[in-house]
């Protein structure tokens, strides 16, 4: 039995029939597919690797605990791996949409919680898993490594048969009770000694440079932020990707400079730029503030598969039209963050969170999800992906496209995945509300051309080049830039 952290349960507080809290990708193998039972053996087979998948949440009565983790007496993989097809040749657009319906629905908390989509009938034979795992059961960097876990780094034939599992005992309320009072006595002790920042730092060390950087790296909060991206989030949710490559990322990077993460930025600012400008929305000075989280997951924390992130708030500058200049401008804020701290006060302060009663953490987490904000109009992480070829039944991954929830009043959500030399970016939208989502994802595509433009000029200048008007890759997008609002705020 496993007790939750505290941001662990939060994900599942905040979770009700319209803000589904699970991750997610959708990974595309070469084909020919294999049978349902030969995946079913090779997830069977890894499972031992990763405990959490046969364990299912218990709630402590009345609230008075976090929720632990219990091992499933019941516990069957057939209903955990399904299997579906799109009908012949299953082009990327119907795979999407197929995602998109099953990211909507929210996982049975009475089981362990993830699903596996096996489908076939995708064009060049290929076929496809999405994945959907519970917030609760990992962060997007402990996702990367279930997904190298669950899958194979050499094509393997599937495993002949499962090894044994016997479930330990589930505890009954009396025992989650007990063992409840003894960790509120216990827990605040071991929080305390986790604490170095606060418990053991050295005060009189931190220089008046230092208060400044954390001061500086919260600037962009004065900035007007684009709200109109706010509002109210129905149950139905749109799901789209973009692809780049990491070499063309790093050739702008190594010639404009900035980090790799903020080439990202920059790309993903151009196409909310784009999404706006097509909306006929007023962008100028305006920010769309996004989080951004950090891993604060250290190295021999590796394989423990639970939420360890914090969290950075940059405004993206859609104001800004000049490409280089808004690359510079994400340069500079990212550069304050890196000398602020802001991530490691982040972290303390999601611990600290375990100080407050289980009970009050979950009534403040679901009053927050009821009332609408504008501060933050999107959530963007970045995770690295493995750089070597993973297998499925023998089946070698081609690409995959991660999955971020919305909630609240964020109407829109990007998460980018690494893998072989490729960066995709699945984009996650309110079915309602967000019916212009290739739009983002085209703009994302077309920055990274732009500035490729810029990069690979004799004599590099920071005038903006002309919008690609339709911009494709080999994952099957095809798509029109957006009308602009006027000449005066258009991209040249």
């Amino acid at each position: 039995m496993d007790r939750m952290s505290p941001q662990d349960a939060m994900f599942l507080h905040i979770e009700d029939e319209n803000n589904p809290m699970h991750i997610g990708n959708v990974s595309v193998f070469e084909g020919p597919p294999p049978t349902y039972g030969d995946l079913v053996r090779t997830v069977a087979a890894n499972l031992p690797l990763v405990p959490r998948y046969r364990q299912r949440v218990r709630f402590v009565p009345f609230e008075l605990g976090r929720p632990v983790w219990v091992d499933d007496g019941h516990f069957q993989i057939l209903y955990h791996i399904r299997h579906t097809a799109v009908p012949k040749p299953g082009s990327p657009e119907q795979l999407r949409n197929l995602a998109g319906r099953v990211f909507a629905a929210n996982l049975d908390r009475s089981k362990p919680l993830w699903e596996l989509w096996m489908v076939e009938g995708l064009e060049e034979d290929r076929w496809a898993l999405i994945s959907k795992v519970h917030h609760a059961m990992v962060d997007g960097v402990a996702g990367t490594d279930l997904l190298t876990v669950l899958l194979d780094r050499e094509p393997q034939p599937p495993a002949s048969r499962a090894p044994a599992w016997h479930p330990a005992k589930e505890p009954s309320d009396l025992h989650l009770l007990a063992d409840t009072l003894a960790d509120a006595v216990l827990d605040p002790i071991d929080r305390v000694k986790g604490l170095p920042v606060l418990a053991r730092a050295n005060l009189a060390a931190i220089s008046l440079t230092d208060l400044r950087n954390l001061a500086g790296s919260y600037r962009t909060w004065l900035q007007p932020a684009a709200g109109e991206l706010n509002g109210p989030i129905g149950p139905h949710r749109r799901w789209s990707w973009a692809h780049v490559t990491l070499e063309q990322v790093k050739e702008i990077r190594s010639a404009l400079g900035g980090t790799v993460n903020d080439v990202v930025l920059a790309v993903i600012t151009r196409g909310f730029r784009d999404l706006l400008l097509g909306r006929q929305e007023e962008v100028e000075g305006k920010v769309v503030r996004t989080l951004v989280p950090v891993s604060v997951r250290s190295e021999n924390e590796k394989g423990v598969y639970n939420n360890r992130v914090s969290g950075l708030f940059p405004g993206l500058p859609v104001g800004i039209e000049d490409p280089v200049d808004r690359l510079n401008a994400i340069r500079e804020q990212m550069d304050r963050f890196k000398n602020s701290g802001q991530a490691v006060a982040g972290d303390v302060l999601a611990t600290l969170g375990g100080y407050a009663p289980p009970m009050l953490l979950s009534l403040s987490a679901r009053l927050s999800m009821r009332f609408e904000q504008r501060l933050v109009q999107t959530v963007t992480t970045n995770v690295p992906g493995p750089q070597f070829p993973l297998y499925a039944a023998g089946r070698q991954m081609v690409y995959a496209y991660p999955y971020v929830p919305i909630a609240g009043s964020v109407r829109i959500g990007i998460a980018i995945f690494s893998y072989l030399g490729g960066l995709n970016f699945g984009v996650t939208g309110d079915w309602d509300t967000v019916t212009d989502i290739d739009v983002l994802t085209g703009g994302v595509e077309a920055g990274v051309k732009e500035l490729l433009a810029i990069a690979r000029k004799p004599a590099r200048h920071t005038s903006p080049v002309r919008p690609l008007r339709a911009t494709t890759n080999g994952h099957g997008n095809g798509r029109k830039s957006p009308r602009r609002k006027s000449s005066r705020a258009a991209v040249r």
